[in-house]
Order: C-alpha cells, then sequence, then structure tokens
C-alpha cells in the first residue's frame, strides 16, 4: 500500500493549487474560499501565510520575484516593491477565479468559474508576459486543472462537472486545439492535475478519496488512496520532484475527516516536471 503522509497539518475550507517553487524550494497553495495564500519549506517546516483581500484561485511563482495570483475579479500580482497590482481586473458579480497553470512558454492560464457553479458561467484564459489577455474557452462550468506533455505539444484541460479530462493539441501560436476527450472519471469529480517526466497525467478525484494516473494514451495505470473524501489537486516537489503534495478540503463536509484542509505527501510516488515561473 502506498504511504501517504501528512505535510502541512491544516483546516482549510478549500484547499487548492500546490504549486512547487524551485527557487524558493517550497510549496505554495492556497485556501481559496479563506482567501490565504499559504507557504511551506520542508527542509526546514517553515510556513507561511499571507491573507489576501478577495477569495485566491491560484498563486504562482514570477520570474522576477514575487506571486501572480488568481482573485475573484481578476489576475494580479505581488512583487517586494509595488506590493500587489492588477494584470488584468474583469468583476464579474457571482465569478470568481479558480485554478491557474503556468505554461512551458511562461504564459499564464487562469480559469473562472460562478459561486453556483453553474454550467456556461466560466472561462479559460491566457495571459501572456507582456500582459496581453486572450479568452481561449468559454461555456465551462468549473475550470480546473491544466497541464502540458514534457515536449510541450499537448495541453490536458478538466472542466470538473463533465467529469473528462481532456487533451488538446498546441499550435505554433501556443493555444489549444483539437479537443478530444483523454479519459473519463466515473466515480467523483476530476479536479487538479499534475504531468509527470513520463508524460503520466495525475489528478485529484474530489469526492472520489484518490489520485489517479492516466498514461498519455488515457490509461489508468494506478490509483492512490487518500484519507479524505475531497482531495482538490497534487503536484511534485522536494529537491528531486519525487514527492508527490497533496491539497483538501473540508467544504461542505458534514463530518470531515481529521486530515481535511491539509496537505498531504506521497513520498517518492514519481519523478515531477520543473513548473515553469510566470514570465510577467
Amino acid at each position: 500500500m502506498t504511504a501517504v503522509e501528512v505535510a502541512v497539518r491544516a483546516y482549510a475550507t478549500l484547499g487548492e493549487g500546490p504549486t512547487w517553487d524551485s527557487r524558493e524550494q517550497r510549496l505554495i497553495w492556497v485556501d481559496i474560499l479563506g482567501s490565504r495564500i499559504h507557504t511551506y519549506d520542508p527542509a526546514t517546516g517553515r510556513r507561511t501565510v499571507m491573507v489576501t483581500e478577495q477569495h485566491v484561485g491560484a498563486a504562482k511563482p514570477r520570474e522576477g520575484g514575487g506571486l501572480v495570483v488568481n482573485l475573484r475579479d481578476g489576475v494580479g500580482v505581488y512583487d517586494g516593491i509595488d506590493g500587489f497590482r492588477w494584470l488584468h481586473r474583469e468583476a464579474v458579480p457571482g465569478r470568481r477565479g479558480n485554478d491557474a497553470a503556468v505554461a512551458p512558454d511562461g504564459a499564464l492560464w487562469c480559469g473562472t468559474m460562478r459561486d453556483d457553479e453553474a454550467p456556461g458561467g466560466g472561462t479559460l484564459s491566457r495571459i501572456a508576459a507582456d500582459g496581453t489577455v486572450a479568452t481561449v474557452l468559454t461555456d465551462i462550468a468549473v475550470s480546473n486543472g491544466i497541464g502540458w506533455s514534457p515536449d510541450g505539444r499537448l495541453m490536458y484541460y478538466i472542466d470538473s462537472p463533465t467529469r473528462s479530462i481532456d487533451v488538446f493539441d498546441v499550435d505554433a501560436g501556443q493555444l489549444p486545439v483539437n479537443r478530444r476527450r483523454l479519459a473519463a472519471v466515473d466515480e467523483g469529480f476530476p479536479d487538479g492535475l499534475t504531468v509527470d517526466a513520463e508524460g503520466c497525467v495525475w489528478v485529484a478525484v474530489w469526492d472520489g478519496s484518490a489520485i489517479h494516473r492516466y498514461t498519455p494514451d488515457g490509461d489508468l495505470d494506478r490509483v492512490i488512496e487518500v484519507p479524505v473524501l475531497r482531495p482538490t489537486a497534487c503536484a511534485f516537489g522536494g529537491a528531486d520532484l519525487t514527492d508527490l503534495y497533496v491539497t483538501t478540503a473540508r467544504r461542505d463536509l458534514r463530518a470531515p475527516h481529521p486530515l481535511s484542509g491539509s496537505v498531504l505527501v506521497v513520498p517518492g510516488a514519481g519523478k515531477g516536471l520543473p513548473q515553469p515561473a510566470f514570465a510577467g
């Protein structure tokens, strides 16, 4: 049986978005509804918490230092000079930012969703290093996991209520084309994802108490059971990128497991890919 350990004991309402910051050798993750950005250094045990003024769907490192964040009303950056500034503000009542990821070219891909998760209320957009914004997908319900194959030629994406993990080809302009299904989740809902060095896709299954690993052909070749009902996302981290970190949620659970809301870790689960920082 695969060993699952507790990395950070916490009580996040909606823990999400684990990201390994290779420069700082730390894990970054968020509590979306708690409006908090957390960091964790596994070598020292040091933790930090920053409170944001809005719900925060994701926080990613920037090449120039600081963080880019997907907030309720748009995308902004924190740095050590100017504090906070908006990159793209588009406030829509009843809608907020959700998962996000940085592409191999340094662009930020950020999703939105309605608070009531209504179909068609969400989007997926690309923000280039120069701040140019392009909305690539509309008619989304709950925009979640985003990731790329090791060679950057495929992009994976999840709109959770569809129960589908989709794959696109990436064209010369770094945009996704030729959307098709990679795999479907029958029990629970696919949430956040990461791609390993072998090109396999790891998916956290909300209401499924598990992490699934799919081959590039869409075959389910590994299931890691976790002691919580709602794992939300996963990412490889640690000095050698072999430890799989898993964020979890307590939201709307009548009797949450004591570890719900914590960050779990599966030591030596596989081999991850270095995650690029946002170039803007």
